[in-house]
């Protein structure tokens, strides 16, 4: 059976096609101001990617934020559960997931079975998400793959006493005013992020091994800054931003019918 799982995240919405037991294809697409156009872009991508019409689909399980705005049909199961069937898959030894996205940050603990033993999210918050580093380096003009590459330059990163994106900004300024090194400001964000992620994982206890998804996984000063703070290694999955549509999918598959949350 084909199976899709869509999720639809705040700034991208990711699509997986799974057949016969494997993902087949992926997409990510800006979810912009139409969640409802963005599902069906990152569907239809990766059904023209196979070569398949919507109606070979067997069953879809849509997760994210807008994952009730769905326009096809699609049973909806949280991002919680969601990621830690998609890591588990991947990464079945992994026991703790940080998941850093656009305008959320959601740190889980998973037991060896691939279940949900206890999670917290920053939702309510920019600090602590991909959004926080977009504006500082928009603020900064600087493009965002050089602003995690300065990050990871950094050697001495400065201290930041605010993550408030409003607050944030000002001492940046005034950092650099007093001659701080740009990478040394940049590093010094990085660590305040990492920071705050790290408060939020002593909510449910950090247990290694530990992984990053979402788009924050791809930040090498952000892992840098995590491991760090942590003690410990993070892992990357091949394909991080992914890893929630791709559990969707395999719920559609092992739990194809309506009802309940699987117990994920």
């Amino acid at each position: 059976m084909i199976a899709l799982g869509v999720d639809l995240g705040s700034r991208t919405t990711k699509a997986a096609l799974l057949a016969n037991g494997a993902i087949r294809r992926r997409a990510v697409v800006p979810t912009g101001w139409d969640p409802r156009a963005a599902a069906l872009r990152a569907r239809d991508a990766v059904l023209a990617e196979e070569g398949i019409a919507a109606p070979s689909i067997g069953a879809v399980v849509a997760t994210g934020y807008g994952r009730v705005t769905v326009p096809f049909e699609a049973r909806a199961v949280t991002e919680i559960t969601c990621h830690a069937a998609g890591l588990h898959r991947v990464l079945p030894e992994v026991r703790t997931v940080i998941d850093v996205g656009g305008q959320d940050c959601k740190v889980i603990r998973v037991d060896r079975f691939g279940l949900v033993a206890d999670f917290a999210m920053n939702d309510r918050c920019a600090a602590g998400t991909g959004r926080f580093l977009e504006f500082m380096a928009a603020g900064m003009e600087v493009p965002l793959p050089e602003f995690a590459r300065l990050g990871v330059e950094g050697q001495d990163p400065a201290d930041l006493s605010s993550i408030c994106t409003i607050f944030a900004e000002s001492e940046v300024l005034s950092l650099l005013a007093e001659g701080r090194a740009i990478p040394d400001v940049v590093a010094g964000l990085h660590r305040a992020i990492a920071r705050r992620i790290v408060a939020l994982a002593s909510g449910v206890g950090v247990a290694p091994p530990v992984a990053m998804t979402g788009g924050g996984a791809l930040n090498g000063a952000l892992r840098r800054h995590l491991a760090d703070l942590l003690r410990t290694e993070i892992l990357v999955p091949d394909h991080p931003q992914t890893i929630g549509a791709e559990g969707a999918a395999f719920l559609a598959l092992t739990h194809p019918g309506p009802g309940p949350e699987p117990p994920v």
